[in-house]
């Protein structure tokens, strides 16, 4: 097997397409409907009366709704927490349809994964920059020593905290740059980043995963593996806008850059 960093690129390139294609992925999305919004628990073209309750969500429906909970023809009333897993994985579902409980901020709602969805019939692939080696660099990640929260807006209009967790400082092309990151469950890193080619030939922002950082905090930058946000694949996502900072002044032409 080969470990040629631009064959290696490749294989994760095909993986995240066939990743985005799937059933469940993101382009499945139809809908992301906040309780809030639906005070009366009925909500669009989703049977059942959906309620937020405390901390969950309580769920009316009758035998002739067509709803399943875990697996089982579903008819009564049962309190939801929020699904942690696989979409396909949802305790609800109507069809082939999953509806999946969340909860942002104390705000709860429901999303609808359809893979019968028009954008998943649609979807033709993704732009992406072969790999080039300049684009992956050395990093350092720096904790700030307690979590750090700013207000962003977000991609469906409303603004939300964005967890922080340290700086990733890297140096392209001789100028060091810095992004402020986030500390995913299992360490890695999650930075949301725009820099000179965002909205013009790339998608006005993406995300950078870099691996989680040895001891003495060292990591990889790539930008070859950027990837473009859930959001530039279904509206319904409520993808977080960069922080203040992570504009970065440089044309990262890498990794994923647009739809096809």
């Amino acid at each position: 097997m080969t470990t040629d960093a631009p064959d290696l690129w490749k294989r994760w390139h095909e993986h995240r397409l066939e990743t985005l294609a799937a059933p469940y992925g993101p382009l499945a999305l139809t809908g992301t409907f906040w309780l809030e919004d639906f005070p009366d628990g009925r909500l669009p073209d989703t049977p059942g009366e959906w309620v937020a309750e405390g901390d969950g969500v309580v769920l009316t429906a009758a035998g002739t709704d067509g709803l399943t909970l875990d697996g089982r023809p579903f008819g009564g009333t049962a309190r939801l927490g929020a699904d942690p897993g696989a979409v396909d994985a949802a305790r609800v579902a109507h069809g082939e349809r999953r509806l999946v409980v969340l909860v942002r901020e104390g705000v709860w709602g429901v999303r609808d994964f359809d893979p019968a969805a028009e954008a998943r019939r649609l979807f033709r692939g993704v732009e992406a920059t072969p790999y080039e080696a300049r684009w992956s660099v050395p990093g350092r990640f720096t904790p700030y020593g307690e979590n750090r929260t700013v207000r962003v807006p977000n991609a469906d209009g409303r603004e939300r905290g964005l967890g922080l967790g340290g700086e990733l400082t890297f140096v392209l092309d001789g100028r060091e740059h810095t992004l402020q990151v986030s500390v995913q469950g299992d360490g890695s890193l999650w930075a949301v980043f725009a820099d000179s080619t965002s909205g013009v030939s790339s998608h006005r922002f993406r995300f950078l995963h870099p691996d989680a950082p040895d001891d003495e905090g060292r990591t990889t930058v790539d930008f070859n593996r950027a990837v473009l946000p859930p959001c530039a694949f279904a509206d319904a996502f409520i993808c977080p806008f960069p922080p203040p900072g992570n504009t970065l002044d440089v044309e990262i032409e890498a990794g994923e850059r647009n739809l096809v």
